[in-house]
């Protein structure tokens, strides 16, 4: 019996939370398949969590977790009993098919270690397949790093992107940021503390010196916000801790700024991958803009 049936079966019993009648779903039909939640969690601070969210996970048979320790605390701190079990992006595909198996027979309630489950995240395998094999999937509203940066920022909003985790890898990240140059809207990331200061020096090197927002910690004890530009950043946060999300002017106001000195230092990267010099000539000349007959000289003389 799945969780809408037995909220028919204890209609008018008395249970730990209690909610106004309005956060209720009208829309529920009692004879509906079972539903796949989609339920957001704090990004920090534990109160910032929906009075409907804390209902669907009192109320559903199961909640697959990212963290299920993380998760415990959460459910702990609302006197939540239902059971937990992992999903993560480690999770092979049999525990996939354990989930649909359990959501042919119950509810069940999907969420991340902080956030809103499915963005940067593996539950996007799960909503995939669950809305695949004709189950519901039901969307909450709630907690989320990116919207609470850009609100926080201080830059002009009229739209934005979002790019996820900056690459790892200079290259790409230089690539990355350079097919950014000219995108007019906000441009929103998030970042490492021990990627953060070789991230500034990349977006000044190909978006040149912007205003920008670097939101740390954000609803954590140590949540700060700095507004500036990206020099003054690279300066502030000259041993940085914590968890950050980026969100960087748009290209409205701040003409890009060419990669010069760095193009050596990128085909010398390329050629250590192994690629050949057409490949690395065409990959770093699409970063930098940079004629392929410079780019050749230069692949030339790092064999000098």
């Amino acid at each position: 019996m799945y969780a809408k049936a037995k909220r028919r079966a204890t209609a008018g019993q008395a249970t730990r939370i209690r909610y106004p009648e309005a956060a209720l779903r009208e829309t529920e039909q009692p004879d509906s398949l079972p539903t796949l939640y989609i339920v957001p969690t704090p990004i920090g601070n534990l109160e910032d969590i929906t009075l409907r969210a804390l209902r669907v996970l009192q109320e559903v048979d199961l909640i697959a977790a990212e963290d299920t320790r993380v998760t415990r605390n959460l459910l702990v701190r609302y006197g939540i009993s239902t059971p937990l079990t992992s999903f993560h992006e480690h999770s092979r595909p049999a525990k996939l098919e354990e989930l649909l198996e359990r959501l042919a027979e119950c509810d069940i309630a999907l969420v991340s270690d902080a956030g809103t489950p499915t963005i940067n995240d593996p539950g996007q395998n799960l909503v995939a397949a669950a809305a695949e094999a004709g189950f519901d999937t039901v969307p909450l509203p709630g907690a989320s790093a990116v919207t609470t940066a850009l609100a926080a920022s201080g830059i002009e909003v009229d739209g934005f992107v979002y790019v996820g985790f900056l690459p790892r890898e200079r290259s790409k990240r230089v690539e990355l940021l350079s097919s950014l140059s000219t995108e007019r809207r906000a441009v929103v990331t998030f970042e490492t503390p021990h990627r953060l200061s070789a991230a500034f020096n990349d977006i000044l090197k190909t978006l040149g010196d912007r205003k920008i927002a670097v939101c740390r910690e954000l609803t954590k004890l140590h949540e700060e916000v700095y507004r500036g530009t990206v020099s003054g950043a690279l300066e502030h946060f000259e041993r940085p801790r914590g968890e950050f999300t980026l969100v960087i002017q748009g290209a409205s106001d701040v003409p890009a700024v060419e990669v010069d000195d760095d193009v050596s230092e990128l085909l010398a990267e390329a050629k250590r991958r192994g690629m050949t010099a057409r490949d690395a000539i065409a990959e770093v000349g699409a970063v930098t803009g940079v004629s392929r007959r410079e780019l050749y000289s230069r692949w030339l003389e790092l064999d000098g």
